[in-house]
Formats: C-alpha cells, structure tokens, sequence
C-alpha cells in the first residue's frame, strides 16, 4: 500500500456473525470507495483493504459506527465458532456463551492484549489451548484453559476448570483475568506471565483470593482442578 492507503475494520461484525443486508451494504459501500479487496481477519473481522485514508471518516460513518480497536490494553478479540446453532458436533451454544463473556470481561484494563477462543466441541475449531483465555464444550459443561499463545514463541495453556456451566465459566475467567491484571507486567502476555509466575501461583490465586466481581473462594476451589 501507498502513503495514502489504509487498512480499515469494518464495524459491526461481532463474533463474526452479519447478515445478507449487512454484506450487501458493505460490498456497496466499498465499491463506492473503491475498495478491491475484502479480508475476513483472523479474529473474524470484516477489513477493508488498500482504501484511500481521506475516505476513512465517511466509509465509517456510512458503516454505522467507529472502527474496532486494532490494539487496546484489555479483551483484543472473542473468536467463537457457530456451535449448536448449525454443528452436529457441538455440545453447548458458543454464539449465547460469548456475548455473555464479552459482556462480563468488557470492563477490564490489562496489561496487555488478551485473545479469547470458545469453541463447541474437543475439536476446537477456535483453537482454545493457544488463546490468552480458551474454552470448548463436552457433555459435561465448558473447559477452560489460561496462558496459551500461538505467536512467535507459542505455548499450550493449561486445564484451569472442566464441567463447568455458563456462569461458573464466566467466573473463573474473571478470576484469571484479575490474575492477569494483578501480577503481568507491561504488555506481558498471559503465556510468558504463567512461564514466569508458574501454574501453582496461579492456583494459589485462584483458591485465595476473593474479590465482589467473582466466586467465593469455596465455589472457586470446587471449579478449579
């Protein structure tokens, strides 16, 4: 791209959900700024490609809304694949799980960014154990996993909670995330704070700490394995 092109989110695509209408508007709206190219991201976002910045303000306000953060010091993206809507293999409803999640970890500041996949089976489609937070289904409830990253130096997370259901899932993120934003350094990810800290701090964590937003101790150390 030149100096005087850009890349864009588009707005408007949470979870990577959208309608007919919705892509008819955006297909007409970038023919308009001549947009050539469409990119689903990774994070299952709509960007629009190699479009003139000056246009950047307008193509917005025509979409609806402010652009998604790229970067921001809290939950950077939830990913979470169609589960029991349109998945034979799926064992709970991602789709309702992750506007509860987003809705419940949206107020946090955090060191750095925190990348959530929630998945609907043992496939894990949205690859749970290299997420910052992950979560898939089995018959007995959500899994969770904490610490993993697939960047540069990639790290599996590790089991915090099995068998969990919608709201004790919600609850031990949140206690993993105030971990996070208790003891991570500046721009640490969740991997290389686990690496440093080590699992059984985590725990120790878990088990004790208390906090208004959260579990009880007692209802935590009954998730936590």
């Amino acid at each position: 791209m030149d100096n005087k092109k850009v890349s864009m989110l588009v707005p408007g695509s949470p979870l990577g959900m959208t309608t007919p209408d919705r892509l008819e508007t955006i297909a007409e709206i970038a023919r308009k700024y001549n947009v050539e190219k469409i990119k689903i991201t990774s994070a299952q976002r709509i960007k629009f490609l190699d479009l003139d910045s000056e246009s950047v303000p307008a193509a917005l306000e025509e979409l609806g809304g402010k652009t998604p953060p790229k970067v921001k010091k809290g939950v950077h993206t939830v990913q979470a694949c169609p589960g029991t809507m349109t998945c034979k293999f799926a064992r709970m409803d991602t789709l309702d799980f992750a506007e509860q999640l987003t809705l419940a970890l949206s107020s946090f500041t955090l060191p750095g960014k925190v990348k959530v996949g929630i998945s609907g089976c043992g496939f894990n489609c949205c690859e749970g154990y290299v997420r910052d937070i992950g979560f898939f289904a089995k018959k007995s409830g959500w899994t969770l996993v904490f610490g993993g990253n697939a960047a540069g130096r990639p790290r599996i997370g590790d089991v915090i909670g099995e068998g969990l259901t919608d709201g004790e899932a919600v609850i031990l993120a949140e206690k993993c995330l105030r971990y996070y934003a208790d003891n991570a350094k500046k721009a640490e990810r969740s991997a290389r704070l686990i690496t440093r800290k080590g699992l059984d701090d985590l725990k120790e964590f878990l088990f004790v700490e208390t906090s208004p937003m959260t579990a009880t101790v007692n209802e935590v150390e009954e998730l936590v394995n």
